[in-house]
């Protein structure tokens, strides 16, 4: 399932290596035939917008965009845990879902960073990766309605993911939150963020033990959790 690298390429901090790789890219979209036609459809627009760009101009709206708020930060349980405890032991078990599955993770990024959640997915069997990617989606369309109210292109790859994987059941709901929500401030209030969040990541006593997670490690939460989580912190 080569079209979910090629989706978590995008995501990716710009670099001229991708760039060199767009008509490959496409090619895969197109030959996989992975994606529903209007996705695909539009995944391939989104390929040809970098096309004849400048890599500096597109690195500092990449920053712009992902890097500057927690709003559309590309760290799944960013948006549900945090910097809480609760955060540090779903990454325990993101990370032994990996390595059971022989993933090794050689990059420095977390293990909830999404386009390294989607280079797994798409080592899986479409119906493993669609279960999975089902489960984090309330998440991913949330990211997916707030880039659709910026104007941002790069809502066609969550728009793809859904085409993929499903929509959640509260897709409305979360739609309507993504269009009433005030500007990120979170860099204006970053101190107190940080003194509000002063825990250690990976939390205390024995909870970074290595476990086998009873649960799936990548559902997020409930539907009605999640949308009362996310209606507080606005």
């Amino acid at each position: 399932m080569l079209t979910l690298k090629v989706l978590s390429l995008l995501l990716c901090y710009p670099e001229a290596e991708m760039l060199d790789a767009l008509d490959q890219m496409s090619a895969v979209v197109t030959g996989e035939n992975l994606l529903p036609e209007t996705d695909k459809n539009a995944v391939l627009a989104l390929i040809d917008s970098f096309r004849n760009q400048d890599l500096l101009e597109l690195q500092e709206n990449y920053v712009a965009l992902f890097d500057r708020g927690r709003y559309l930060s590309l760290h799944i349980f960013e948006h549900v845990h945090g910097e809480s405890r609760d955060r540090g032991q779903a990454m325990v078990n993101l990370m032994q879902m990996y390595e059971s599955h022989g993933f090794a993770i050689d990059a420095r990024e977390l293990p909830d960073y999404l386009p390294l959640f989607l280079e797994f997915l798409s080592q899986q069997t479409p119906e493993e990766a669609a279960q999975l990617l089902n489960d984090a989606m309330p998440v991913l369309s949330l990211l997916g309605a707030r880039l659709a109210e910026r104007g941002s292109v790069f809502h066609a790859i969550f728009d793809a993911l859904a085409g993929f994987a499903g929509e959640p059941e509260a897709i409305a709901d979360i739609r309507q939150q993504a269009a009433m929500e005030q500007p990120d401030e979170t860099l204006v209030h970053m101190d107190d963020i940080w003194e509000e969040e002063a825990v250690s990541f990976m939390g205390a006593g024995d909870a970074c033990k290595s476990r086998t997670p009873a649960i799936n490690p990548v559902i997020i939460t409930s539907r009605d959790d999640y949308l009362k989580s996310q209606n507080r912190s606005l």
